[in-house]
């Protein structure tokens, strides 16, 4: 049974972006995220008014009268939320989290397509794949999308908090993390592997939103091969605290994916310019890294609006679209 806080906040992420959705993003979605294309659906009889250019010769030559095709347009589309639910997507300095800032992001994308009558699906991913819902439409579908997302790691957050009880005087600062061969499960992330379980679950072309902080190292190249397949979007997921960490004193902070416990003192300008600049960086970085590959990238500030850079993301597409 999901935690009563857990359906609260599935319940207000509906009303909230569903609300979005009819206000922000309708039409963009459809705009932006085209079909496979035309497709033959049948052949019917001619009547006055069809394009000649419709005709089949072979049907009208066996039937002895004039029959046109008929084509329809494929709009049907796929999305597939690919989802980080590593341990350092559990850090929030603000109202919400990094997993609950992805959790509302994967609603306004399950909505967007359940409104265009798409198929949208989900993978949860930390050092391994720990859950995979095939792609479906309908509400109740989306609405399962959102909840998996939120509640997933409830349990072993509880069980982290009995076990560490000094855990809560910890400030969490996920951006030094680095992935080590020893780590497994929540305590480590592993997109090389989310991208090649994408492309082993997946024949038809989908739209794939890897969401996450991107805490790992080598998965440029395996993004790249999928994206050669697929239609895959990076979404970088920020806490402010990770870019400006405030001026408190003496802290110990806690490596949310490797456990590490160091203090700092972050009433020091030089310290808290080092972490500025050296989050500002590996922004940039990603983001050109990303840019050369061909993929397209989304920065989501968990503590401020996740609409607006949706938005950004669509009226980019349809530019490049046009031009």
């Amino acid at each position: 049974m999901l935690p009563r806080e857990v359906i609260r906040r599935v319940r207000d992420i509906q009303i909230r972006t569903g609300r979005q959705v009819a206000d922000v993003l309708a039409g963009q979605y459809e705009s932006v995220f085209k079909g496979r294309g035309i497709e033959f659906d049948e052949v019917r009889p001619y009547v006055p008014g069809d394009d000649v250019r419709t005709i089949d010769w072979n049907v009208t030559a066996r039937v002895g009268e004039p029959y046109v095709k008929r084509y329809i347009e494929d709009r049907q589309l796929t999305l597939m939320v690919m989802a980080d639910v590593s341990a350092s997507q559990d850090f929030g300095s603000n109202l919400r989290s990094k997993r609950e800032a992805t959790a509302e992001l994967s609603a306004l994308l399950a909505f967007s397509a359940n409104q265009s009558d798409d198929k949208i699906g989900l993978t949860l991913f930390h050092g391994n794949i720990e859950q995979y819902i095939p792609a479906r439409k309908g509400g109740k579908h989306s609405l399962r999308v959102i909840r998996e997302v939120l509640a997933h790691g409830q349990v072993e957050a509880k069980q982290d908090a009995v076990k560490t009880p000094s855990r809560s005087k910890r400030r969490w600062l996920p951006m030094f993390g680095r992935r080590a061969w020893w780590r497994t499960g929540r305590q480590a992330t592993n997109i090389a592997g989310a991208m090649e379980f994408l492309m082993s679950v997946t024949t038809r072309k989908t739209i794939c939103f890897v969401i996450s902080d991107f805490l790992d190292d080598d998965y440029i190249k395996p993004m790249q091969s999928a994206n050669r397949k697929h239609d895959v979007i990076a979404v970088l997921v920020t806490d402010p605290t990770e870019l400006e960490i405030p001026a408190v004193g003496l802290v110990n902070l806690e490596d949310a994916e490797t456990g590490e416990v160091r203090q700092y003192d972050t009433s020091s300008s030089a310290f808290r310019d080092k972490v500025q600049s050296h989050c500002n960086q590996r922004i940039d970085r990603l983001r050109r890294q990303f840019a050369a590959s061909g993929i397209d990238f989304i920065h989501i500030d968990a503590g401020g609006d996740v609409v607006d850079p949706l938005v950004k993301f669509f009226h980019m597409r349809q530019r490049r679209m046009r031009g």
